[in-house]
């Protein structure tokens, strides 16, 4: 029989034990004014930082209270303390208790700011101010619930925490939670995915963004322009959440944070805009490990064995009779960090696996985004997140001197093609975008290099950016094609790849800014806003016309699951569709569940992808292939069954299919998937007998900030969700139905224009 011998650490410490380092001056009170304009949109201003987390909490709250909470219990592991295991909640708990440990906590405090800490200590104080004051009306979602409660510093910092960590450990929650060695039985729920996985290990989760700046040489104005377009969750904690921010003297800064984080992450003040899309570049690697044929809980690093350290997680767990019992639960480390199983990545008597995430001990984002908030240039914009606390977007921008400037300078893993090469591992059940190092050697370990702030993550010199006068764009794929007349290359493969097809999405966004210029030298605001709300789908304009022909020049009946099915009404419908996803659009349901199994037929394109021409390519349908022929016609039979079975007839308009449901009335919502050829994106499952709906995640916080002439900010857009949750709230859907009638606001940035806003209330807090 196989010994195993476990080598025990001491149990993860709670929050509470956490000695949080603060400034030798703490504040005794807090004062902040917050005032209210049209749609709910809060301007905090206060004369210090502990006044402005004060204002900051309260008015977050104001909208996301019960989000804000839910959070905190999650990144505490507090799941199953109150809402029992299952479900993912144990898995939850012990990956946040395993991960989030108090010394990293104490690391991450220990290199804030004083401002930080006064800001936090503010927060803090602002946010359980919020509850006292609102302790009888609470909104429905978590009115007298066990688990709203106030909040320490110590809670905020698992909040930035947790988001760091999302692209990399958080993907493997489950796996790290429900690993065991060789031998021992899982003792956990059945898992679940995390909700933004449509699968294990394929990252595609729709999350996204776009982005566009334009520079002084294509402007009506000689000065930048910038629009962005977040495509992030409807619901939830990675909601987005407009707040302007305001320290007389000190800062001036307008847009979003998450509901969940404490600064402005996306947004404007008067000189600079910045947008971010979620980067290509991997924020971890896993490592493969050989292990000691006599004890699995060793595994082989150079010319020794290390030991695979049990450290136990305790975690409070709801019964049945509701009461709550202590649950001694055991995570894995070693030293590149916690070992994760699953069905691809196996624990057995050989190998074993571990996760890497160069996130984990990151403690740059809260001053990278104070520096990004008070930018003045592209110049101070592209210092701010050469600090390296940008975890996994990239940055777009456009200043009020009319540059425009894209980079990646995201953390990740400092790997350089040479050590993919010599160290790469294959693992067959994933995917291939997914880095499996060789953990038995120590020439494999990430490098570290002096210049970064982040131990082994590549320093910022070493990642992609590019300033232009006239455009750069992205669209979630890699850095290559920011601007095609000036491509980006020779960067680590980690980073992204180069010399590859683009995107739908990606072309959609360059050819509509290329027609843009062909149609005229300059542009202005508007010219971007219409790229957006013209709906247009790319996709069709470049396929439909050969799947028309196919429709023209073959007969109706394709055999269908022992069925014969005449395509004409498919056929029929898609002919009449006008190529674009507007609520008054009809048949572009059709589109949609064509071009879903369609787009994955082998060599379905006509034209593939030219290096050369990689704006336009691939592009057309081949149809004189008779098996991409064939595979089109099976795909036009199963979107007509599909959408009868559904109950959607195919001519249906698009605002009655697809649709946000607020109190019980249906809101059209224009747009559709990017994958389907669209640049904006709306996603959505189809549901029997409903349509689209309800609305998972997309266009967010659309914003096309723009400076005149003078140098005056002009800056519109609009929050496609609305403030807030609580279908109590006069917020709920009053953005929603302006951007479902494809209208904008334009955001009170100047005192002026807060002044003179209609429905301006004002707030004065002091505790």
């Amino acid at each position: 029989m196989l010994k195993i011998m476990l080598t025990m650490a001491s149990t993860i410490l709670l929050s509470a034990c956490v000695s949080i380092p603060k400034p030798s001056s703490t504040p005794a009170s807090f004062e902040t004014q917050i005032r209210w304009t049209s749609y709910g949109i809060p301007h905090v201003k206060a004369d210090d930082w502990a006044g402005m987390g004060y204002g900051f909490a309260y008015a977050t709250a104001t909208d996301g209270v019960c989000v804000i909470a839910n959070d905190v219990m999650t990144v505490n592991g507090d799941l199953s303390r109150f809402l029992g295991p299952d479900n993912g909640n144990l898995q939850s708990d012990v990956f946040h208790r395993g991960m989030l440990t108090a010394d990293r906590l104490f690391a991450f405090s220990a290199k804030q700011s004083d401002n930080e800490h006064e800001f936090s200590s503010g927060y803090t104080a602002g946010y359980n101010r919020y509850l006292r004051d609102h302790a009888d009306h609470l909104p429905l979602a978590c009115a007298g619930k066990p688990w709203i409660r106030p909040i320490t510093e110590h809670d905020l910092v698992r909040l930035t925490m947790g988001v760091g960590i999302r692209y990399g450990l958080g993907w493997f929650q489950n796996d790290i939670a429900n690993a065991v060695p060789p031998g021992l039985s899982l003792t956990m729920p059945t898992p679940t995915t995390p909700f933004f996985a449509d699968n294990r290990y394929d990252f595609e989760m729709g999350i996204g963004s776009n982005a566009i700046a334009l520079g002084s040489d294509v402007t009506e104005s000689g000065r930048g322009v910038l629009f962005g377009n977040p495509h992030y969750p409807w619901r939830g904690s990675s909601r987005f959440h407009m707040i302007h921010t305001t320290i007389p003297g000190q800062l001036d800064v307008m847009g979003v944070s998450l509901l969940t984080t404490n600064r402005v992450a996306i947004g404007f003040n008067k000189d600079i805009a910045w947008s971010h899309t979620v980067s290509t570049a991997l924020r971890f690697t896993l490592y493969e490990l050989r292990l000691n044929p006599e004890n699995p809980m060793e595994y082989k690093y150079g010319d020794e064995y290390r030991p695979i350290v049990a450290s136990s997680v305790d975690v409070e767990v709801l019964d049945g009779d509701g009461n709550t019992q202590t649950r001694q639960q055991t995570i894995y480390l070693t030293h590149y960090g916690p070992v994760v199983m699953s069905e691809a990545l196996a624990w057995n008597t050989e190998v074993a696996y571990a996760i890497r995430d160069v996130n984990v001990n990151n403690t740059q984002n809260i001053a990278t985004y104070d520096a990004l908030n008070v930018a003045e240039s592209i110049d101070d914009i592209e210092a701010a997140i050469s600090m390296q606390g940008v975890p996994w977007t990239n940055t777009i921008a456009a200043d009020r001197n009319g540059t425009a400037f894209y980079a990646d300078i995201s953390v990740t893993p400092n790997v350089d093609a040479q050590l993919l090469d010599r160290c790469r591992v294959k693992v067959n059940q994933l995917p291939a975008h997914i880095v499996v190092l060789n953990g038995a050697e120590p020439e494999c370990e990430w490098k570290i290099d002096s210049r970064s702030a982040v131990a082994g993550a590549l320093p910022a010199e070493e990642m992609p950016r590019l300033r232009r006068k006239d455009y750069v764009t992205n669209s979630n794929d890699s850095y290559w094609l920011a601007n095609p007349d000036a491509p980006l290359e020779g960067y680590s493969p980690i980073i992204g790849p180069e010399r590859t097809a683009r995107t739908l999405r990606t072309r959609a966004g360059l050819n509509f800014v290329q027609q843009k210029l062909a149609e005229k030298d300059r542009l202005g605001p508007g010219d971007l806003q219409a790229i957006i709300y013209s709906q247009r789908n790319y996709a069709a304009e470049i396929l439909l016309d050969d799947v028309l022909e196919l429709c023209d020049n073959n007969s109706e009946l394709v055999a269908f699951e022992d069925n014969s099915i005449d395509i004409t009404p498919v056929c029929a419908a898609l002919a009449a569709w006008d190529r674009h996803q507007g609520n008054e659009s009809r048949g572009a349901q059709v589109w949609t569940e064509f071009w879903r199994k369609a787009r994955k037929i082998p060599n379905v394109y006509a034209l593939p992808f030219d290096v050369t021409d990689p704006v336009h390519t691939p592009t057309g349908i081949a149809i004189d292939n008779a098996e991409v022929a064939a595979g089109v016609r099976m795909a036009l039979a199963r979107a007509q069954v599909t959408l009868e079975l559904a109950g959607i007839a195919l001519d249906a308009r698009w605002g009655d299919v697809q649709f946000a449901e607020r109190n019980g009335e249906r809101i059209a919502i224009p747009g559709g998937q990017g994958w389907a050829g669209m640049f904006g994106m709306i996603v959505a499952d189809l549901q029997k007998g409903k349509g689209y709906t309800p609305i998972k995640h997309g266009n967010s916080f659309i914003q096309v900030i723009s400076w005149d002439q003078d140098g005056t900010l002009d800056p519109r857009g609009i929050l496609t969700y609305s403030q807030s949750q609580d279908p109590a709230s006069d917020h709920y859907d009053d953005l929603t139905r302006l951007y479902s009638d494809g209208q904008w606001i334009h955001f009170p940035f100047s005192e002026a224009d807060i002044q003179a806003d209609p429905e301006l209330s004002v707030l004065e807090l002091t505790e």
